[in-house]
């Protein structure tokens, strides 16, 4: 099975092909983001925890071209739906979208956000197309977002610090598309590096790259449940923690240790507020034995970090399904700890996908179980495949006979 991430080179020639095919002309740039999944920390990042995401090798590409009327037209086959013409937004009326529109909200939104910075943004034409799946967990709507915004920069030659970026795009997803996120999915898609995870400290936003050992792949497991956080259990999880920061008299969860929870005054939290405490009191510690681990090469002790992190997403947070648990449990039963060192879900829950760092030499036969394992149990295939960590976002020139050139971002 390869772990070669989708033909770079043909990706290239298909977005700017179907630029060519819906407006006629050639586009002046070509962006790429990548999708993410996150090894570690998860449902803490709104707490000012530190996390530990990977870029992945599936991605979101666009190209773009100037106008010279003050709009945006774009199309995605992803997105559009039976819409064989391009969605239009007024660059002078960023209002937010309802129904079959509302996808564009997390362009409007970045659109609107850079616009407040006083950058002008011109207007252009933009074609997209993914091999990320939306809904699966992986980042799809920061990659939207961010490419949104590399647009701009690419147009305008602008240049956003990766951190300022990131934080419009996060504010875009708030006001715009009413998912209260929070920072990982807009830094790791644009900052991560080939061949390393990316630990980010969610309270002051400094990061570190850690190299991850070469010979295991990370291979994600899409289970086909679409997780559509914006339908209230993501916020009814960050209203529950700034509850439980409000009875134990602390400004972040991240503050509180064991003891804490253990105290006179915890008894004011009620096992429901408890358990959501526990679990982000537990995942931040967990990020940080995690990092260690890898540095070590200890690979029992990641199996047994990711294992207990997900247990915990599971039964005190609550946001695990039983197509994820059934995931899980079919990589644990695969050979831990040398072949299969770790397994757990990613990203916020309620659908999406699995990660498992499986060593190079059994990908094929770790792919094969879990797909027998989730069709015995659901009587369909999960989406299963390999990855290499990826680079982060980049702007890339279009082909001019022989190749495409790449200027990364940040």
């Amino acid at each position: 099975m390869s772990l070669s991430p989708p033909n770079d080179f043909a990706l290239c020639e298909l977005v700017q092909s179907e630029f060519e095919r819906m407006f006629g002309r050639a586009p002046e740039s070509i962006l790429r983001v990548p999708g993410r999944i996150n090894l570690i920390g998860e449902h803490v990042d709104y707490q000012g925890g530190t996390v530990l995401p990977v870029a992945i090798g599936l991605y979101l590409m666009a190209s773009v071209a100037r106008l010279d009327v003050a709009e945006v037209r774009v199309w995605s086959g992803e997105w559009a739906g039976e819409n064989r013409n391009p969605s239009v937004i007024d660059l002078d009326v960023l209002l937010a979208r309802k129904g079959k529109d509302s996808w564009l909200n997390y362009i409007i939104g970045v659109l609107s956000g850079l616009k407040a910075k006083g950058i002008s943004i011109p207007g252009f034409e933009m074609v997209l197309v993914s091999t990320l799946p939306a809904g699966a967990g992986l980042s799809s709507s920061a990659a939207l977002e961010t490419i949104t915004a590399l647009a701009v920069e690419a147009l305008t030659g602008e240049s956003l610090d990766v951190v300022e970026r990131a934080l419009i795009c996060q504010q875009a997803e708030h006001q715009f598309a009413g998912v209260p996120c929070g920072i990982m999915d807009q830094l790791a898609v644009a900052a991560c590096r080939a061949g390393h995870a990316l630990r980010i400290d969610c309270r002051d936003l400094s990061m570190e790259w850690i190299p991850l050992p070469e010979e295991y792949a990370l291979v994600v497991a899409a289970t086909g449940v679409k997780h559509a956080l914006v339908d209230g259990e993501y916020q009814k999880r960050r209203e529950e923690c700034a509850e439980a920061c409000v009875r134990l008299e602390v400004l972040s969860l991240r503050d509180v240790s064991f003891s804490d929870l253990e105290s006179v005054r915890a008894q004011r939290l009620g096992e429901r507020l408890r358990k959501r405490a526990y679990h982000v009191v537990s995942e931040v510690m967990r990020v940080s034995a995690f990092c260690e681990a890898l540095k070590r090469r200890n690979v029992e002790e990641i199996s047994q970090i990711m294992r207990s992190g997900h247990q915990s997403l599971r039964d005190d947070f609550e946001v695990s399904c039983p197509e994820l648990d059934a995931l899980v449990e079919a990589a644990y039963r695969f050979g831990p700890p040398h072949t299969m060192p770790g397994s757990r879900m990613t990203g916020g829950g309620f659908g999406g996908s699995t990660v498992s760092l499986v060593h190079v030499d059994r990908v094929a036969d770790f792919k094969s179980h879990m797909e027998a394992a989730y069709r015995h149990e659901f009587g369909r295939c999960p989406q299963v495949f390999a990855t290499r960590a990826a680079a982060g976002a980049e702007i890339l020139s279009v082909y001019r006979g022989t190749t495409f050139s790449s200027k990364r971002t940040p």
